[in-house]
């Protein structure tokens, strides 16, 4: 009977102690889960009921353990780029329904996209190509006299100091697809070479770019010294061998920013995971890495751990993830969510990136405008703009799942890999009072990443890519929460 009290009384302190903590103590103690089904029965839509931990858990399987004493690289973002497409058709929606759709995007009402990339110049998914010192045939300007913001002024500025004034702090990277056709040696927007007796002249439209753009408040962080530097295909574009890339860098580029005072960050590389060796050799030269922050990458080639190994040779130097299309079929039953969660945010955050930037922001229904003669006609948009009507495509979804909750200043915490060894905590057979344990080479999780707020929020987005609903466990400081997730689904789960 002595015992029966002492356990009673212990039952009611705990209630007593569990009732006088904070609300948001205890919330702390359940999980919010935003949902995207294969379906489309649910798109990134909050569920009613929370989950609850508990301090243990059921069935077999081994758990996803999110451990925030392990933090790894700080998040600066998640977004789209702002192509002068995508601006053309934002700015032609009328006033309150572009006001509407921005909110959506860049507060934390709607999905809190908190980084943005422009093209510096024209890119190829543009109404038609231009430069900031476009000249008639024969003339050059190596001062730089006739440089101007031109044809950004009509709807990309416009636009993005709208964005601005919903969320002034949103980072801008600009990437320029090609210098102008006069600083080339064929002359010409698409392939060519930048001809070296311009190699000042351009670093100066450089600064002039960030110059200008700051003067309109719009503030560049960073800048990508190419787009695809190894493509020669696309209209605009401009290859670079990466002896040249080096040297622009070295001698030319990184001495103006400094010069001009720049704090404007220099990324170099911006292409594909197939070519790690291409910023691995830049950054051996040491001069040229004091002007560096980091590598830029894409993923349209090559493996995603390719950004690891970069990193792991060079941990002084961030990785950034600068491209990736998107798309799916217009008026598809399913959305095929979980395969792209697995391969961008999973896959990139995962390997060292501080950001994560999706092509592009919005497209019409026919994926215009592009460039013809390399433009990207499948290029569809986030979302697809048909005057004031709005769709949200599957790119939107797949950023939304990270943006929205993992705000810039979090970071990327422990959790459990599919790979990582886990431990099997068994009763014995015959003597039940008895534990076993070993070692389990693979984990077998769901594809996942897990990060830490600055408000002391964890977040773990997981990715069912199997064939069937899956049935797993989150662990959290000791105790365990038990989760259901239908297959081909993204669930975001915040406590």
């Amino acid at each position: 009977m002595y015992k029966l009290i002492r356990i009673f009384k212990a039952v009611v302190v705990a209630a007593i102690l569990m009732l006088s903590l904070p609300l948001s103590s205890q919330n702390a103690r359940q999980i919010e889960a935003w949902i995207t089904t294969a379906d489309r029965s649910s798109l990134f839509e909050k569920q009613e009921q929370r989950i609850p931990f508990a301090g243990s858990s059921r069935g077999g399987g081994y758990p996803i353990i999110v451990d925030d004493r392990q933090a790894f690289q700080e998040v600066d973002g998640f977004g789209f780029a702002m192509t002068e497409g995508s601006a053309f058709h934002l700015h032609r929606m009328s006033a309150a329904e572009r006001s509407k759709v921005l909110r959506e995007l860049f507060t934390t009402d709607g999905i809190n996209v908190s980084y943005v990339r422009l093209s510096l110049g024209a890119s190829d998914l543009n109404n038609f190509v231009y430069s900031y010192n476009d000249l008639p045939e024969g003339e050059t300007d190596f001062e730089m006299k006739k440089f101007s913001l031109s044809h950004d002024l009509d709807d990309v500025i416009p636009v993005m100091k709208e964005v601005l004034a919903i969320n002034p702090k949103i980072k801008i990277l600009a990437s320029p697809w090609s210098a102008p056709a006069w600083m080339k040696t064929n002359n010409k927007v698409k392939g060519g070479a930048l001809r070296k007796d311009c190699y000042d002249a351009y670093a100066l439209y450089f600064v002039k770019y960030v110059e200008a753009m700051k003067q309109q408040g719009i503030p560049i962080d960073a800048i990508t010294v190419q787009n695809e530097p190894l493509n020669k295909n696309n209209t605009p574009s401009m290859p670079y061998f990466m002896q040249e890339h080096a040297e622009f860098v070295k001698n030319h580029l990184g001495p103006a920013f400094r010069k001009a005072g720049l704090a404007t960050k220099i990324i170099i590389f911006d292409h594909n995971c197939d070519r790690p060796d291409y910023p691995l050799s830049i950054l051996a030269d040491s001069t040229i890495a004091q002007y560096v922050d980091g590598s830029g990458f894409h993923h349209y080639g090559g493996d995603i751990s390719s950004m690891s190994m970069v990193h792991a040779a060079r941990p002084d130097k961030n990785i950034y993830f600068t491209e990736q299309m998107v798309v799916e079929r217009p008026g598809s039953s399913e959305i095929r969510i979980a395969e792209q969660v697995k391969r961008l945010v999973v896959g990139v955050m995962r390997n060292w990136s501080r950001n994560l930037i999706l092509w592009n922001f919005a497209a019409d229904k026919l994926n215009d405008p592009h460039t013809d003669d390399g433009g990207c006609s499948m290029c569809q948009g986030a979302i697809t703009i048909d005057g004031d009507a709005v769709t949200r495509n599957l790119a939107y979804y797949v950023v939304a799942h990270a943006s929205r909750h993992v705000p810039p200043g979090s970071f990327r915490i422990a959790s459990t890999d599919a790979f990582d060894m886990a431990v099997s905590f068994t009763e014995d057979e015959e003597r039940r009072e008895v534990k076993r344990t070993t070692f389990v080479k693979h984990a077998n999780e769901l594809p996942n990443v897990a990060f830490r707020t600055p408000e002391g929020k964890i977040v773990l987005i997981v990715a069912n890519d199997s064939w069937s609903t899956a049935s797993f466990k989150v662990q959290h400081n000791g105790l365990t929460a038990n989760i259901r997730l239908a297959q081909g689904s993204v669930g975001t789960y915040i406590w």
